[in-house]
């Protein structure tokens, strides 16, 4: 019995030692990150890509932390189809509500809404001060401020 008390604790010690130092290892790596995702391309079958690209989001912030990262989602052209399937439950929903309660920020490109006559009500928790001019220029401008601009 004592062996085996000996052996967890071993064990534990272990387990501890390498998880501390790595978590503290990742923000020192990482620093601070300002990042630009861009979405403007269809879903494919069952929202695989898009649901990808929000998994994408979701390792890069457990990699970093999310009290490291400042995220903007770039939506536009045919990645409006993001939010629109988002609007019904299901795993791609989920995933963007989860992001959201990490501060993640969602810019959903005016000229696609008001070119393709959507209305926030098609969409999955779009709001005014979610809508940017111009999906393209909102992506040059963030750039413009340091954002590294990642297409997933």
């Amino acid at each position: 019995m004592r062996f085996i008390v000996s052996a967890l604790s071993i064990l534990a010690v272990a387990l501890w030692a390498t998880a501390t130092p790595f978590d503290a290892q990742a923000g020192e790596r990482y620093g601070k990150q300002k990042v630009v995702y861009h979405i403007n391309y269809p879903g494919g079958k069952d929202d695989k890509k898009y649901r990808g690209a929000m998994r994408n989001i979701q390792n890069h912030i457990n990699a970093v932390g999310a009290e490291n990262m400042d995220i903007k989602v770039v939506i536009h052209g045919n990645g409006i189809g993001m939010m629109k399937s988002a609007n019904t439950k299901g795993k791609l929903q989920t995933a963007i509500a989860n992001l959201k309660t990490q501060n993640v920020n969602f810019h959903v490109c005016n000229n696609t809404l008001k070119g393709r006559k959507i209305g926030y009500d098609q969409l999955y928790e779009v709001f005014d001060e979610d809508v940017v001019p111009s999906g393209v220029a909102e992506l040059s401008r963030l750039q413009q401020m340091g954002y590294t601009y990642i297409k997933p």
